[in-house]
This record gives C-alpha cells, sequence and structure tokens, in this order.
C-alpha cells in the first residue's frame, strides 16, 4: 500500500468521523460544552484512531487494533456507567456511535473503500432518522408488527422446505416457486401498505396514491372513490390519487418480470412505461384543471394489511388456479387460450398473470406471446378500474379516472403497436 493510497484511506476514515460527529453534534447541540459524551472532535479522532490502528496492524500485528478496540470500549464502558450513576442518561447510541466509528476507521484502511463509505452514510442516515422512526413504531399496531415477523416466516422458514420441483398436468405447479412469487407479492404489497400506514395523513392523497399502487391499486381505486362519494369536493385529488396509483402498478409489473423473468422486461418496458408516464402527467393535468389544490391531508383507511396470512393463502391459490387455467386453456385453444385466460384473469388481478407468464416464458413460450398477454390482463385490469371509480364513486370522479385510463392504454397501445 503506497503513501498515497494511505492518505486517502486516512481521508475517507476521518471524513466519516466528522460525518458521525456532525449528526451527534447537532443532536446535542442544545448541552452545555463538555455535558456531551461526544462530539465532532471526538468522532473525527476515534474514527482516525481507527484507521492509524489499522495501519500499524497491517505493518506490525493485528494485536495492535485489538487492543485499540479493546481500550476504546473500556473507556466508553467507564463514560456509560458514570452517566448511569449520575442519572443524567442510559442512552447507548453516541455509545454505539462511537464504536461503529472506529471499526469503520479501520475498515477504511483494510478493506474496499466504496462500501465502507456506504455503510457510514446509512448509518449517519439512521442516527438522524431518529426521531422518524420513534413515529413510524408508535404508529404500528401489534397486528402490523405480527405481520413483519410473518413476512420472515413465510419467506426465511417456510420457502426452503418446500419442493422445488413440478407437480401436476405437465409439471404445471412448483411448490417452491408458487411461494416464492407469494413472498414477493406480499413483501411488496406490504411495503406500500407500511408507507400508507406509517407515514398516515401526512403524506396527502397523491402520495397515498403511490404507495397504494404499491400495495393495491384496485383497493386503492375502491376507497378513494368511496371517499369521493362520501366528500364530493375531493372528486378531484381522489381521481389524482387512483390514476397514480394505476401508474405506479405499470412499474410493479415490471418489478415483477424483473424478478422473475428478465428476458420479459425489454418487451414490457416501452408499454409499460408509456402508460406509466401517461399516468402521471394525467394526474398532473388533473391537479392544474382542478387549480391546483390537491394538498388534501385526509386519512385513507380500508386498504387491508397484506401479509395477512389469509390474504398470502388465497393469493397463492389464485396464482395455482391462473397456472392450471392457463395450461389447459392453451392446450385446448393454443394461444388464444393464453390470451382468454390472460383477459378474465385481468377482470380482478394482473399480478398472479404477470408471474404464471414469466414462469412459461422461462421454459417454452415466446417473449412475444408473454408480453401481449400480460398487456391484455392489464388492460382488462385497467378498464375494470376506471368503470369501478365511475360505479363506487361518481360521474366527476369516474369521468376524470376514464379519460387518463383511456389515454394511458393509447399510449401503451402505440408503444406496443410500433414495437412490433
Amino acid at each position: 500500500m503506497g503513501e498515497t493510497e494511505i492518505f486517502a484511506r486516512l481521508g475517507l476514515a476521518l471524513a466519516i468521523g466528522l460525518l458521525f460527529g456532525l449528526e451527534r453534534g447537532w443532536h446535542g447541540r442544545e448541552q452545555s460544552e463538555g455535558g456531551r459524551v461526544a462530539g465532532i472532535r471526538t468522532f473525527a479522532l476515534t474514527a482516525l484512531m481507527g484507521g492509524v490502528s489499522a495501519w500499524l496492524a497491517a505493518v506490525t500485528s493485528p494485536t495492535v487494533l485489538a487492543v485499540a478496540l479493546a481500550a476504546l470500549g473500556v473507556m466508553l464502558a467507564i463514560s456509560y456507567f458514570g452517566q448511569v450513576k449520575a442519572g443524567t442518561d442510559i442512552g447507548l447510541t453516541t455509545e454505539i456511535a462511537l464504536l461503529l466509528t472506529f471499526v469503520l476507521g479501520a475498515a477504511s484502511v483494510l478493506g474496499e473503500m466504496a462500501p465502507v463509505a456506504a455503510g457510514a452514510v446509512v448509518a449517519g442516515f439512521l442516527l438522524n432518522m431518529k426521531a422518524r422512526l420513534h413515529g413510524w413504531i408508535a404508529r404500528m399496531d401489534q397486528l402490523e408488527l405480527e405481520a413483519v415477523f410473518k413476512l420472515g416466516l413465510i419467506s426465511v422458514v417456510v420457502l426452503p422446505l418446500l419442493p422445488d420441483q413440478g407437480y401436476g398436468p405437465g409439471g404445471t405447479l412448483n411448490p417452491y416457486e408458487i411461494w416464492w412469487a407469494v413472498v414477493v407479492v406480499a413483501g411488496l404489497s406490504f411495503l406500500g401498505y407500511l408507507g400508507i400506514r406509517l407515514a398516515g395523513a401526512g403524506l396527502g392523497i397523491l402520495m397515498t396514491g403511490f404507495f397504494g399502487g404499491l400495495a393495491s391499486s384496485t383497493s386503492t381505486t375502491l376507497v378513494l372513490a368511496r371517499m369521493a362519494r362520501q366528500r364530493p369536493a375531493l372528486v378531484s385529488v381522489a381521481a389524482a390519487g387512483i390514476v397514480v396509483a394505476g401508474a405506479i402498478t405499470f412499474l410493479r409489473i415490471l418489478v415483477l418480470v424483473g424478478v422473475f423473468e428478465p428476458a420479459l422486461l425489454a418487451l414490457l418496458l416501452p408499454p409499460m412505461a408509456a402508460m406509466a408516464a401517461t399516468g402521471l402527467i394525467g394526474a398532473a393535468l388533473i391537479r392544474v384543471v382542478s387549480g391546483g389544490n390537491l394538498a388534501s391531508q385526509e386519512q385513507v383507511e380500508g386498504i387491508t394489511n397484506p401479509l395477512e396470512l389469509k390474504t398470502a393463502v388465497l393469493f397463492g391459490a389464485a396464482l395455482t388456479v391462473v397456472l392450471l387455467g392457463v395450461y389447459y386453456l392453451r392446450l385446448w385453444l393454443g394461444t388464444a387460450g393464453i390470451y382468454a385466460a390472460a383477459a378474465v384473469s385481468g377482470l380482478t388481478d394482473v399480478d398472479a398473470l404477470t408471474i404464471s407468464m414469466a414462469r412459461l416464458v422461462g421454459s417454452d413460450l415466446s417473449p412475444e406471446t408473454g408480453m401481449l398477454a400480460i398487456f391484455i390482463a392489464v388492460a382488462v385490469n385497467t378498464a375494470v378500474k376506471a368503470v369501478l371509480s365511475l360505479v363506487a364513486g361518481t360521474t366527476a370522479l369516474g369521468l376524470r379516472v376514464i379519460a387518463v385510463h383511456a389515454a394511458a392504454l393509447a399510449a401503451g397501445g402505440a408503444s406496443l403497436w410500433v414495437g412490433l
């Protein structure tokens, strides 16, 4: 390791210490001088201590680094117990941050610099997010906390136990692949659901539409349509939220395809991107036409937790039905049967059909056929949501949503036609 590289690595260690010290110093800015466990200078010196110790360990013995870390640990322990005895502070965040600063400083010299820098930025972000993280935890209820562990249960515990081979007609049903699909869809949906629940009404309905598109655009459409019926003054903002949820659904499909069959991405990207862009532009136009007054902070309720065991099992069952339906319809009617199955599936859901097509393209179906089937399902599902906004909401809401959804489908169809 040359001198230039050593200076660069020690410079990174110092930058990490300054970053942590800046955050901790700002956090304790109201405390008097000497009243803080550590400030910006202490963090910077700790990071340099880690970097220099690692450098000395590399040229002498690893014992140097171990002794330095142990010495820092002893000093922090003495400081912590002194605070506990004085009754001034019982938190461990700053002490842990100092230990992490030392470790990252040492890693700056001994390891790859990019991952170390990334880890430091993430750690600094977590330190700065204290109030928001605590607020999110306060908003979670027992069922949502259980849902987080259920996601771990169905993914880490159950999934590896399932056989990874085909059963049933034509080996269509692979328990491992079906449950993996359940995990991916449930996880993606739960991400959107948490976004709605944890951020609360402060998001506004437009951002609720964004997260609702991840969770369930159909449920979001129904909830916002009912809101518009009850509160006619919210028609414009509800319409924009529904349109945004639909646009995010198109991007969600690209994510699912990327996970299960990346070969389909190149074909699906143009029409899905065109429809998503049209939807977002449509939401912006609704905002402009309404005079830009879409800053409603209404709380949106009624979108169910996608990690409830019943919901996950029902999706797995729906995926199984779609897989069998596609198999038999293709056997009886050929390619036309696949398109028919796509249209029927689109009446309720597009995730199961998207995953089914991805699996078939990975085996014996042409990417073009799979792409057309997914587009058909998306088109039907988009039309269903447009009708739902009219039936469950109001005429004014339905006309706005129908206009944008129709434009999105036209843009997607045009993109598809050009590509073919």
